[in-house]
């Protein structure tokens, strides 16, 4: 599940959802735009170039197809705006009517000007109070599918709301990793690496399942997420094991062998390399947490 929604409205030109979370998500992508503003608790963001912590206050920015994971610490609240791209590229045509000739145009200087790594913006907490009851309202709208007799009502919530968020978008931004759109080979490779962690993937049967020699697949790979598809693979099986020590009592031996390292201290060296704790460190972390009771 997608942090506040996954793109499943058919051809809805924006959707928003409020939810809470408590458990962790894996890396994935929506071809939407998405807003995420964080409402109580906290989270940490995910991808393949690091951690980040979200706070209250917070609003989290994505373009079509950036890949995002996410870990609630404890709990958190969010609402999320998910944004048809060509909507979106409407807006932009509209906005900027002077400077195009066709929409075609308008794509262009979207992604030119729009389509930047994903960004944690800090609005604050009094500015996300501001803007509760519009997207509380905006939720309501959009709940039961967007009738035509409640379009105008939510597109002028959504102006509203996107005036206060790039108002102050340069005030204190902060990139969560360079999310480029990703190639449907790059989405490929990393959903047959998502499929089986275990498995001792080879460099070039990746290649070749998806008809690239090696350095192409490193370099589209490399381009959509970061870094190459075996290094994205350690990304994924330490999430795999935090999940694992969060929500299982298995031994910490047979977790590292279950994402897909048979040495466990060499799996204890690379969670922490990421995590910034060790496996038996986190576990009882997760666990004096949970024993917090959750807030109403």
């Amino acid at each position: 599940m997608a942090l506040g929604i996954s793109r499943t409205f058919g051809f809805e030109p924006l959707v928003a959802r409020s939810r809470t979370f408590r458990t962790a998500g894996p890396i994935s992508a929506e071809d939407c735009a998405r807003l995420i503003f964080v409402r109580a608790g906290s989270v940490l963001l995910h991808n393949e170039l690091g951690v980040q912590q979200a706070n209250v206050g917070d609003v989290i920015t994505l373009g079509s197809n950036a890949m995002f994971g996410y870990e609630p610490e404890g709990f958190v609240t969010v609402t999320t705006i998910c944004l048809d791209l060509d909507y979106v590229i409407d807006q932009v045509f509209w906005q900027h009517a002077a400077k195009f000739t066709d929409r075609l145009e308008a794509r262009t200087f979207y992604e030119l000007e729009y389509v930047k790594p994903a960004q944690l913006l800090r609005i604050g907490e009094h500015r996300t109070e501001m803007l509760a009851p519009w997207l509380d309202n905006l939720v309501a709208l959009s709940l039961d599918g967007l009738s035509s007799d409640r379009f105008h009502r939510a597109q002028s919530l959504l102006s509203a709301i996107l005036d206060v968020v790039f108002t102050y978008h340069n005030m204190e931004t902060e990139p969560v990793g360079a999310v480029r759109p990703a190639r449907r080979e790059a989405l490929h490779v990393s959903g047959l690496l998502a499929s089986d962690l275990s498995r001792r993937w080879l460099a070039s049967e990746l290649a070749e399942a998806v008809y690239l020699s090696e350095s192409q697949l490193r370099r589209v790979f490399s381009e959509a997420f970061g870094k190459p598809p075996l290094a994205y693979l350690t990304t994924l099986r330490t999430l795999r094991m935090a999940q694992l020590l969060r929500d299982t009592a298995m031994p910490i031996a047979e977790i590292s062998f279950t994402v897909g390292w048979s040495d466990p201290d060499f799996a204890a060296r690379q969670f922490r390399r990421y995590v910034g704790r060790s496996p038996s460190e986190y576990r009882r972390f997760e666990q004096s947490r949970n024993s917090q009771p959750y807030p109403e």
